[in-house]
């Protein structure tokens, strides 16, 4: 079980990094972050997330907020998946979880 707590919470990092990096890299690059290597790959890995993201949220939302909506519900289940593993792993032992 402690595999599937690490799993999710390895994915959930890296798509918060991927969209924390490209928000970043859009502000450096301005206009022609479109055109930037390192926003595109940014942009494939953190895709998947923002595309959950507009299928759930209702039309109201802004085009332009999903990224941020999946950011912050990222945030959230890197919380979640946090309290999770602490329980877990006070209730197997801490010294199995090293």
């Amino acid at each position: 079980m402690l595999t599937v707590i690490e799993a999710v919470k390895l994915v959930t990092e890296i798509a918060l990094l991927a969209l924390l990096g490209q928000w970043v890299l859009g502000l450096l690059a301005g206009a022609k972050k479109e055109q930037n290597l390192f926003y595109q790959v940014l942009a494939i890995v953190g895709r998947p997330f923002v595309a959950m993201v507009r299928f759930v949220t209702p039309r109201f939302v802004l085009e332009r907020h999903h990224p941020l909506v999946a950011f912050l519900l990222l945030v959230f289940v890197w919380l979640g998946v946090t309290v999770w593993k602490i329980s877990t792993c006070l209730k197997i032992g801490v010294e199995l979880c090293k």
